[in-house]
């Protein structure tokens, strides 16, 4: 791995908790258990090899469908997650924000959420996006709400992003989808316009460290062309 090309966002559609823990006959709330740990492996390797955003697929609008008891567990986990979290985030510089659509969480699991984001919102090294209740077209259109609100007569890429849950960050370079799933799932679908995607067998309670070198390695061997030709880069 090139350390002068690493990816400065890395966004993860995290998939195949349920698979893990079926192969191993637990229930399904073991592989997001684990799933879990796989969050800060990565986590501490994106700090490490200077990642400056890593943005994580946590819960989607669709998700609520699931069943209540995993709905549930989901819920508590976030809520542990926080307690047992967020002196290390602080400890290792990492701001840590929340987006999507909060409002439907518990009061309680809001006031948790809001809390964290302000402790850790003056950290630097590295920006942790956890996006829950989030839908891509649910973003856009209440990218699109804010901006009707606002009073503006019309729009352009750059007032739209603007508004975006994800307003001063980059697009990311890099999207990782785990368990061989082909698809985006309605994942930053504006911001991954031309995000370079890798797609790993591994399911997502298995992807750790060298599984994240392995997407890296991968994406430094892609030309990111933007719309110009290969000639055109190479002669930049």
């Amino acid at each position: 791995m090139d350390p002068k090309k690493v990816p400065q966002h890395i966004a993860i559609i995290m998939d195949g908790n349920g698979r893990w823990a079926k192969k191993r006959m637990l229930p399904r709330i073991a592989g997001h258990k684990e799933g879990s740990e796989s969050v800060r492996a990565v986590l501490k390797a994106c700090a490490e090899f200077g990642v400056k955003y890593l943005t994580l697929y946590a819960f989607s609008t669709e998700n609520w469908r699931r069943p209540d008891e995993e709905v549930d567990f989901l819920m508590g986990l976030f809520s542990q997650t926080i307690d047992n979290e967020i002196e290390e985030l602080m400890e290792n510089e990492v701001k840590l924000k929340f987006l999507g659509r909060l409002e439907k969480f518990s009061p309680g699991l809001k006031k948790k959420m809001r809390e964290a984001m302000e402790k850790t919102k003056n950290n630097k090294r590295i920006t942790l996006n956890v996006m829950v209740n989030y839908g891509g077209r649910a973003e856009i259109v209440d990218a699109l709400n804010e901006i009707i609100a606002s009073g503006e007569k019309g729009a352009d890429e750059d007032l739209i992003n603007k508004h975006l849950y994800t307003r001063g960050m980059p697009d990311p370079d890099l999207l990782i989808r785990t368990a061989s799933e082909m698809r985006v799932s309605n994942f930053l679908l504006w911001q991954i316009a031309y995000a370079e995607i890798y797609v790993t067998a591994a399911l997502w309670p298995d992807f750790r460290r060298e599984e994240l070198i392995k997407a890296i390695e991968d994406f430094q061997k892609r030309v990111r062309k933007f719309g110009k030709t290969k000639e055109q880069i190479d002669a930049a």
